[in-house]
């Protein structure tokens, strides 16, 4: 074995104490206790060791443009009308040192594996789309990087958007995206982009019913196509804020037909709770669905980061520890099983959400590493502990030296 990580606390496999984990080729070859001695070892001297984290749901392409938009005068506000002006001047080259920037931060934070939504019309064209795709190869070192297209002002409304899709989707991009509340005929995008994903086989990732009226919701016209089209598996539904305006018995009947039907959820906590409730000046709902009920229910889901200093959410440092821990606070959870089941929301439910067959932490799994300054999950969360270091295919890729106090 090339290296070996001595006295990991595997997240699996606590009841089994302290064990080495050895890497060769750029796998996990054996897991147990005194593996054999080698060239290279790093003791994690007690400390949490997981799969990296998986980030669900994030748009690269538009981050890091707060300081390019005046802050909000009044309550309401639409990042959509906010960010399209600004698109006309991404260029390629800006759009790849922004999405990088906000790239670096999701590595130093423990995530190996993402999801990022793309926006493609006439006034980005293929630009965005063209950074993330360099970024992506750039960084193969570090993290797999799989790019969502989709038309976030507008589809049918929007002449130019939909050849501009094919293209991509033509050039290799693996999931298609939707941005329905954005639309003028909201379920005409929503079933021409069922039937594109037929037609070039790619996955669905969908943002859906945000909003503030809970009688008109979209998730009904997606499950209806995803039974028609037979995508189950194959499709997720990011957002679902106005699940937090129905009472819990039409969110479990809603969370069974979507386990049914195959349809995963990613809960976007800072997004939503910067932009639900605005329209109330006092008693403010807090916007943000609950993943737990859900999943009680057989919903695959998982918690993501989504936007990272633009104008739909103006904060973030890229943590999905952190992003958990937030979402704790709003859901108001504090019992360690639900703490961990969080956890798991950044990386076992979300490599499911996915679909990657190739993760975990196992023997023959990628060697892909957290180190985490914590000893259980439940800890990670409630203290938004950092991971310490990181490891993609075996090769180390973050270092993270613990704060030390200097005592008098």
């Amino acid at each position: 074995m090339e290296l070996v990580i001595r006295n990991a606390r595997a997240i699996d496999r606590l009841g089994d104490g302290m064990l080495d984990i050895g890497i060769e080729d750029g796998r996990i070859a054996a897991i147990g206790k005194d593996l054999p001695m080698v060239a290279e070892t790093y003791e994690a001297a007690g400390r949490l060791v997981c799969a990296g984290l998986v980030e669900t749901h994030i748009h690269l392409d538009k981050s890091r443009i707060a300081d390019r938009c005046p802050p909000p005068q009044q309550r309401r506000v639409n990042p959509v009308t906010m960010t399209a002006p600004l698109k006309k001047e991404f260029t390629v080259e800006d759009v790849y040192h922004r999405a990088e920037a906000t790239l670096r931060e999701c590595l130093v934070n423990g995530t190996t594996r993402m999801r990022t939504q793309v926006e493609i019309d006439p006034g980005i064209g293929l630009r965005g789309f063209e950074a993330i795709g360099a970024l992506a190869k750039d960084y193969r070192w570090a993290i797999d990087l799989e790019m969502c297209v989709f038309p976030q002002d507008g589809l049918t409304n929007y002449p130019g958007t939909e050849e501009l899709l094919v293209e991509a989707l033509k050039q290799g991009a693996p999931v298609l995206g939707a941005a329905p509340r954005y639309d003028s005929n909201p379920e005409a995008q929503v079933e021409r982009i069922f039937e594109l994903a037929q037609e070039y086989d790619v996955d669905l990732d969908l943002h859906l019913d945000v909003g503030d009226d809970p009688r008109q919701m979209h998730i009904y016209q997606v499950l209806a196509l995803t039974e028609r089209y037979k995508r189950g598996g194959r499709v997720v539904a990011g957002h679902m804020a106005k699940l937090s305006l129905l009472p819990p018995v039409e969110v479990a009947a809603l969370a069974r037909r979507l386990a049914d039907a195959g349809i995963g959820v990613t809960v976007l906590p800072a997004t939503d709770l910067y932009l639900m409730g605005r329209e109330r000046d006092h008693a403010v709902v807090r916007g943000v669905a609950d993943p737990h009920w859900l999943g009680a229910h057989g919903v695959t889901c998982s918690i993501s980061s989504n936007n990272v200093l633009n104008p739909a959410t103006p904060f973030g440092d890229c943590s999905l520890i952190r992003m958990a821990n937030l979402h704790a606070n709003v859901l108001q959870l504090a019992g360690p099983e639900q703490l961990r089941e969080l956890f798991m929301m950044l990386s076992e439910r979300s490599a499911k959400l996915l679909n990657l067959k190739d993760y975990g932490l196992a023997e023959g799994k990628p060697a892909d590493l957290v180190v985490i300054d914590a000893v259980t999950p439940e800890q990670a969360i409630a203290e938004i502990r950092p991971p310490l270091a990181v490891w993609k295919a075996g090769r180390r890729t973050v270092i993270r030296h613990p704060a030390e106090l200097l005592m008098p």
